[in-house]
């Protein structure tokens, strides 16, 4: 399950990184680039993650939509606060943005497999 949701989360990295690069290259303040970008990757790991990742029996459950987003949202919160972090203290946004990118992984992934999707 690891290496599928690896896969997943990179495929929806790509699609955040790509929206993230395009806001910061239009002048959005680095936290709303990773915000901006954070969003468009939730989309595509949703779409991965019930069809490739947790195998459900049935559909997904209301609970487990709002756990995903849940859990989407603290990824969010650790992404922003550590772009917002290293920005200020210099680093350039793509790379502070690259640096948040394993806590905001393994702290999600630990949420959805252990807690949102526990029984898939």
């Amino acid at each position: 399950m690891f290496a599928r949701y690896l896969l997943a989360s990179i495929c929806a990295l790509s699609g955040d990184f790509a929206v993230f690069l395009a806001l910061d290259r239009v002048g959005a303040s680095p936290v709303i680039a990773a915000v901006g970008g954070y969003g468009a990757g939730l989309v595509v790991h949703w779409i991965i993650s019930i069809r490739f990742v947790f195998v459900l029996d049935q559909g997904p459950t209301h609970a487990q939509r709002i756990g995903f987003v849940v859990s989407a949202m603290l990824g969010m919160g650790v992404t922003m606060l550590l772009v917002g972090a290293l920005s200020a203290l210099g680093l350039a946004p793509p790379l502070a943005k690259l640096l948040s990118v394993p806590l905001s992984f393994l702290t999600v992934y630990a949420i959805r497999k252990y807690g949102v999707f526990a029984r898939a």
